[in-house]
């Protein structure tokens, strides 16, 4: 199971920090990533960790804003939101890959319930 956690309203330039807890049959050997959904849109990539090497993928936009980490020994996966934008508001998402390393949301095998973003301008 995945938990997300950490969303909430927050003003144009501030930050978040997005928590996610694994749990069960989602060990810290497999790799994670955090999506998001706004309304009328598809669920999109935001930032993606190997679980081995802990190297980082992101989406153009958010690059050089949010940092995705993750404690292995604690099954946790973190999203820090910096700078945040209204275009940022969004359902987020955490997921986690059992075998790829990618910004695929459709390779993705387990997903959290999500944890909404609001940023106001």
């Amino acid at each position: 199971q995945l938990q997300a956690s950490g969303g909430g309203l927050v003003q144009a330039g501030g930050s978040l920090r997005l928590s996610c807890a694994a749990s069960g049959r989602t060990s810290s050997r497999y790799h994670m990533g955090w999506f998001r959904q706004a309304p009328e849109k598809v669920r999109e990539f935001v930032a993606a960790i190997n679980w081995s090497s802990g190297s980082t993928i992101y989406t153009e936009s958010v690059k050089g804003r949010f940092t995705i980490s993750r404690d292995n020994a604690n099954n946790t996966m973190y999203l820090q939101m910096n700078s945040l934008k209204p275009e940022d508001t969004a359902v987020y998402y955490c997921a986690v890959n059992r075998r790829y390393f990618t910004a695929v949301p459709t390779s993705y095998d387990y997903w959290g319930q999500g944890t909404q973003v609001t940023v106001s301008s």
